[in-house]
């Protein structure tokens, strides 16, 4: 089964995202790239819940419950489904199995579930 390189993963997503939304620095800060960074990480945890219970209502759940926070510090689905979709891009080049598989669906079902709110 494939290790998953989370800190990896995380630190990717946080620097490219901050590179394509340089306006994410400006509105908040080193403080906001930190809290962009804790929020991949429980992205991770919450895909590795999911894919240990077989649940993806497990991640799709948790989607809308953190849009809904991320909305009231002025932040957009589009931004998280864009925080999504970089994820599932760093997985598609990883070697596939069970768990990636999973992932990758977990996610497609979030950023379904976001476009749906949107």
């Amino acid at each position: 089964m494939t290790q998953i390189p989370v800190d990896d993963i995380v630190n990717k997503v946080v620097t490219k995202m901050y590179k394509d939304y340089p306006d994410l620095q400006d509105r908040y800060g080193d403080k906001g790239k930190k809290k962009a960074i804790e929020d991949n990480h429980h992205h991770m945890k919450h895909l590795e819940t999911a894919y240990e219970l077989k649940n993806p209502v497990f991640f799709s759940d948790y989607a809308c419950w953190l849009n809904g926070i991320l909305e009231k510090f002025g932040m957009t689905a589009d931004l998280l489904i864009y925080n999504f979709d970089e994820i599932d891009k760093i997985l598609a080049d990883m070697p596939d199995d069970d768990r990636i598989s999973a992932y990758r669906s977990y996610l497609e079902v979030g950023i379904k579930v976001l476009k749906e709110k949107a």
